[in-house]
């Protein structure tokens, strides 16, 4: 008894621990607006660090405030957002 309840508490921290990873998941991107025409570069959270998925999800949430998505340059954890910060300006982690 002991020993299954020992392998369901640790696949219930093995659950949570992956669920944690996938939300730590960044995507920098281009985007742009037409008449006039306005660019912008930015980072923003996504669901998973699968850069096909987050095309899509980065497109959908982009096109809900009027922007096209140009492309998804990389999808990266935390420790990449430090290094983009500056550069993404008001557009770091807006959408």
């Amino acid at each position: 008894m002991k020993q299954i309840l020992s392998s369901l508490i640790l696949m219930a921290l093995l659950s949570l621990g992956s669920a944690a990873s996938a939300a730590d998941c960044y995507a920098d991107y281009k985007a742009k607006q037409d008449n006039p025409l306005r660019l912008h570069y930015g980072v923003m959270q996504v669901s998973g660090c699968n850069k096909g998925k987050a095309k899509k999800e980065v497109a959908k949430r982009l096109k809900a405030s009027g922007w096209t998505l140009l492309n998804v340059m990389s999808v990266f954890g935390p420790e990449g957002l430090d290094q983009r910060k500056a550069n993404a300006g008001k557009f770091y982690l807006r959408y």
